[in-house]
């Protein structure tokens, strides 16, 4: 690039081509060509942000009849309100009896 511009050529390169100047010529457009674009490693997966609670209970659709063990992770600090999210997806999927078994944090 040149040291020593002149005043116009400073400004053309500022603020771009006036509308009352001559639009400068135009360069031949050369063929595009597939470039080479470098291959980026696979992501790891973050670990979340907020903390996790593991809620472990036994579930039932009849009462004393077979149980199962059911297995909630909440987005919560909140024993209580982790306990409350897995009984509301328990229910969701038809269980109707519930024994807590563990409330523990995820790492």
């Amino acid at each position: 690039m040149k040291e020593n511009l002149s005043e116009e050529e400073m400004r053309q390169a500022l603020f771009g081509p006036q509308a009352n100047q001559p639009d400068p010529p135009k360069a031949t457009e050369l063929p595009a060509t597939a470039v080479h674009q470098p291959v980026s490693k696979p992501r790891k997966t973050p670990k979340s942000l907020s903390p996790k609670l593991r809620v472990t209970m036994r579930v039932t659709r009849e009462f004393e009849g077979k149980a199962e063990v059911f297995i909630y992770e909440a987005n919560t600090l909140s024993t209580f309100a982790a306990e409350q999210e897995a009984k509301t997806e328990a229910k969701k999927k038809k269980f109707k009896y519930f024994e807590l078994i563990s409330i523990k944090p995820i790492d």
